[in-house]
């Protein structure tokens, strides 16, 4: 990351769903994984939306890389461990919060192209698992902006 200390604002994301975390990253890598598959077999890819996806992530690991290494590894051994719930704190640039939200709307567009059904095996993200990704982004997002952690077990649902 580019970013002078100084630049960095901190994030607590409060109360995250362990088991909830695996899910949903397991589901992320498999369908990282297909659409790897098909932006490498179709040359210009059949649809934009895996290149599209598949450029973002490594844009942002490429701008973002140590900011969540150590939680990363933290959230894994809690996951290990059967920890139900988990509290983080991260250190992030405020151009975080915009690139946030262009995952976000990239992948529920993946979550679409899914839910088509013309090219994947991975079907479209689980209720409970966009709900995660949801809560998830929009900590980034509202505390980059200046706003207050919302634990999930107070999380609504309906977005910012």
């Amino acid at each position: 990351m580019s970013t002078a200390s100084t630049d960095l604002v901190e994030v607590r994301v409060l109360e995250l769903p362990v088991p909830l975390w695996a899910k949903s990253q397991e589901h992320f890598q498999d369908l990282m994984r297909e659409f790897a598959l098909i932006a490498g077999n179709s040359g210009a890819s059949l649809h934009p939306v895996p290149a599209r996806l598949l450029e973002l992530v490594e844009t942002l690991t490429a701008e973002y890389a140590g900011v969540s290494e150590a939680q990363e590894a933290e959230l894994a051994a809690a996951a290990e461990a059967g920890t139900a719930s988990l509290d983080l704190v991260f250190c992030a640039p405020p151009q975080a919060g915009p690139a946030a939200e262009d995952l976000g709307r990239v992948l529920e567009e993946a979550d679409e192209f899914c839910r088509a059904g013309e090219h994947l095996l991975t079907l479209a993200t689980p209720q409970d698992c966009v709900a995660y990704r949801q809560w998830y982004i929009a900590q980034f997002v509202d505390q980059l902006a200046g706003g207050d952690p919302v634990p999930w077990s107070q999380w609504s649902g309906t977005g910012r």
